[in-house]
């Protein structure tokens, strides 16, 4: 089964979402202002890192998983 992982910190104001298993992380990549793709060993996107972001209500939040 896939997992998604979303990872919120509060503090240092990051939003991180893998789409593979996060030890597999080799290199992070920006792409823009506050953007970085991360990548494992073989270049493959396996997440990406927003900098800079912080949610109004952390304990509010809903995610939605829309499949097309």
């Amino acid at each position: 089964m896939d997992v998604l992982k979303i990872y919120y910190d509060e503090e240092g104001q990051t939003l991180s979402v893998w789409f593979d298993d996060p030890r597999k992380e080799f290199l992070t990549e920006e792409t823009g202002e506050d953007f970085s793709l991360i990548k494992d060993k073989d270049g493959r996107v396996i997440g990406f890192e927003r900098l800079n972001y912080s949610l109004e209500k952390p304990d509010a939040v809903q995610v939605e998983l829309i499949s097309v």
